[in-house]
């Protein structure tokens, strides 16, 4: 059946270390490969789909040659595959299922095909970014107009905030948008005119706008027909015209330049010079502006601006998902890269180890790989959670408060952060466990890791979201405070920090709390691993109130106590969120006895086999980021120094446990050797002719002699510059001679 199977693990020539590796698991890849799938019928339609990106007769998803090329052209090609996908998608009825109205973004198999392209496209920002926005922020008549064109790719926008000198600081956007009447020049109903008054107004950085949107949401302050600022909105601006794609009086926009990754997409500047755009291009589903330039602010529903709140947060959903996928990417390439490399002698000096049997690579490698299992089950979780309360309020169904949406955003705020850093870190991590060969383009490890970088800056400056995170989190502290423990866990009760609630009153009781374990045996076990995550994370909240406190009490300023908790502030946001990882880890895992809930009502069974492997790997996840920030929990005597040894030497009996199983749990990603584009990570071992194959391939090797010889090269070698002469010449003579050079070249002029 086509697509249920992989060509490559039909081969027959695969390397015997992964064989022997692959036959000694102790569970089923296939049902951990659903799992994460979501279920059989998922991997089925998955493997198909990318089935139809790898077999496209056209080639033109072929990524062979990227690695050779220009960005110029791999910006053309990934939009050639753009435009082919959107095809496919036509052609087979993608967006024609349920609920899609014809908009192939909306079906969930689009992202399934978008993976399988295992290229960055420069037009993803529509789909991330500008559809959304219309969806959540424009009025039903605007989005009558603008989401057909958004449908049929007549519109492709981005979403232009940052400017070249305003990111996270949205307030201080230069950008205006300044109401102009009918009757003063402006169009029929009235104008907006968009102006980049200043150069650090221009917007800068926005995907899809230097060279391929036509449209943008364009945030900017907003100058009401009275002239007064009424703060930030939502502008609907064409940049390009629709019938050659050439930019639009006023509008200068171009790409940024080469980046140090992510270089398929054009990253652009635009700059606003007196561009008139209609009055009703702004959206304008909570505020509006009348024909007179009278503002006012709509009349909504309670659960709308919700919804809108809740919209903008997937993104970051979509990113902490995304973060286990690009981490187990990696540890694909170093698990069997590890598995297939040799170095060193056994005892009897005959023969070869795997790398993979060094303690040391398996300390580098391991943990990693039981994280990206860990940020698997809450990305889940985070999107699962989203969707469900977005449909509660759609549908008014359920009853959701204010205090919920809060506490997702700051999870989903506390998580982002955490799980961006760690996957950054750890690709880097697995390239350079790859050694020599894992700085190779080749390795497919490099341009995984320069174009993951851009994940602990989009969304939220990974060191600025701890202080969205505290603000909430503190709220909670004073409630416990204020109105005591039992009825703060009445109104945090589905709360995802509701689990600070009994640690944070304790503490506040000054009871004294110790780690529970007696013995190394019990330093493993997943339950007492958790009580330490849970008292470090409140420890370290009540840490930060009591900084600020202290900073007040001193006489400081407000802003600057809180300046100077900043750092305290960090470790906080880290220990919550290790603590909805782990938490998630262990819930997701332990479900039910027999099957465990995917977060869409499908259930994949898992048998005793699979869940122990999982449960090793969120042990091994526990105790590898406890010993990682050890002092946290030494800091106040939760652990005793001998209990900071048990989880150190308990790290390793865990690396034991799960040694095994490592070329097995990352095959159950299962990932394709398209997807992978790595010599060192593929399924079937044959590492070392992949390697000298890509060398081969590299256009500086296709000419004899190379490139540089004729013009530079032979006058070395044959014409004899570099010979060394009698005569020695001087410095002050060559000066010379060079100075009289540049006067007969001024004399000529």
């Amino acid at each position: 059946m086509l697509g249920t199977m992989r060509p490559e693990r039909n081969l027959r020539n695969v390397n015997p270390d992964l064989v022997r590796e692959r036959s000694g698991s102790s569970f089923s890849t296939e049902i951990l490969t659903n799992l994460l799938d979501g279920s059989a019928e998922r991997t089925d339609r998955r493997r198909r789909l990318e089935a139809l990106i790898g077999l496209d007769p056209t080639g033109i998803f072929s990524n062979d040659d990227n690695r050779y090329l220009h960005r110029t052209e791999r910006h053309t090609r990934a939009l050639a595959k753009h435009v082919r996908l959107v095809e496919l998608c036509r052609k087979i009825g993608i967006g024609e299922e349920s609920g899609c109205d014809g908009d192939v973004i909306r079906s969930e198999d689009w992202w399934t095909l978008l993976t399988a392209v295992a290229d960055d496209l420069p037009t993803a920002l529509h789909w991330i970014m500008f559809v959304p926005n219309l969806m959540s922020l424009c009025d039903d008549e605007q989005k009558e107009h603008w989401l057909p064109l958004c449908r049929d790719w007549r519109v492709i926008g981005c979403y232009a905030q940052t400017e070249l000198g305003h990111g996270s600081n949205v307030r201080g956007l230069e950008t205006t948008a300044t109401f102009l009447p009918e009757n003063k020049g402006g169009l029929k109903g009235g104008s907006w005119v968009i102006n980049s008054p200043t150069l650090t107004s221009s917007k800068f950085w926005p995907g899809t706008l230097g060279r391929t949107a036509n449209h943008a949401v364009v945030i900017a302050q907003l100058i009401d027909g009275d002239g007064k600022n009424r703060g930030v909105h939502n502008f609907i601006v064409p940049l390009r015209s629709l019938k050659d794609h050439k930019p639009l009086p006023g509008v200068t926009t171009g790409d940024i330049g080469p980046k140090i990754g992510f270089n398929n997409m054009d990253n652009g500047f635009a700059r606003f010079e007196n561009v008139v755009v209609p009055r009703r291009n702004m959206a304008m589903r909570f505020a509006s502006v009348d024909e007179r330039g009278r503002y006012s602010k709509m009349t909504v529903s309670d659960a709308t601006e919700k919804v809108a709140y809740i919209t903008m947060m997937q993104v970051r959903a979509f990113i902490v998902n995304d973060a286990g996928k690009q981490l187990a990417r990696a540890c694909t390439v170093s698990v069997r890269y590890s598995a297939v490399r040799k170095q060193g002698f056994d005892e009897s000096g005959k023969r070869e180890t795997q790398i993979l049997n060094y303690r040391q690579q398996q300390h580098r490698l391991l943990p990693l790989l039981a994280t990206s299992y860990c940020f698997f089950y809450t990305g889940r979780k985070l999107l699962g959670h989203l969707q469900e309360i977005e449909k509660h309020l759609v549908t008014g169904s359920g009853t959701v408060t204010k205090v919920e949406v809060a506490d997702l955003h700051a999870s989903s705020s506390a998580l982002k952060s955490l799980t961006t850093m760690i996957a950054a870190d750890g690709i880097e991590e697995c390239r350079k466990a790859c050694g020599g060969h894992g700085f190779l383009h080749c390795s497919g490890l490099a341009e995984l890791a320069t174009t993951y970088l851009q994940n602990p800056t989009v969304e939220g400056d990974n060191h600025m979201l701890p202080q969205q995170v505290i603000k909430v989190l503190l709220k909670l502290v004073r409630h416990i405070q204020q109105d005591g423990a039992e009825k703060a866990s009445k109104v945090h009760a589905t709360c995802d920090s509701r689990y600070l609630i009994p640690e944070l009153a304790a503490i506040a009781g000054g009871e004294k709390k110790t780690c529970s374990a007696s013995a190394e045996s019990a330093m493993m076990d997943l339950d007492v691993l958790i009580a330490s995550y849970r008292h470090r994370s409140a420890r370290l909240l009540i840490d930060v109130a009591a900084a600020i406190e202290t900073g007040l009490a001193m006489g400081k300023a407000a802003q600057v106590a809180w300046n100077d908790a900043q750092v305290r502030m960090a470790r906080a946001s880290r220990a919550h969120a290790f603590c909805l990882l782990l938490q998630n880890f262990s819930d997701g895992v332990r479900g039910s006895r027999d099957e465990v809930t995917t977060g869409d009502d499908s259930r994949v069974a898992l048998g005793s086999e699979e869940r122990s492997v999982l449960l090793d790997l969120a042990s091994l996840f526990a105790l590898y980021w406890a010993e990682r920030d050890l002092s946290d929990f030494l800091e106040d005597g939760y652990f005793s120094g001998e209990q900071a040894g048990w989880v150190r030497n308990s790290i390793l009996v865990m690396l034991n446990k799960v040694r095994p199983n490592a070329v097995a749990l990352v095959d159950a990603w299962d990932f394709s050797d398209f997807f992978l584009q790595s010599a060192l990570g593929r399924y079937d071992g044959n590492v070392y002719p992949a390697v000298m194959e890509a060398a081969k391939r590299d256009p500086l090797n296709q000419t004899e002699p190379g490139p540089g010889y004729k013009d530079h090269l032979k006058r070395l070698i044959v014409d004899g510059v570099g010979v060394h002469l009698k005569e020695k010449a001087t410095l002050a003579k060559v000066w010379l001679e060079l100075m009289q050079g540049y006067d007969r070249k001024e004399a000529q002029v």
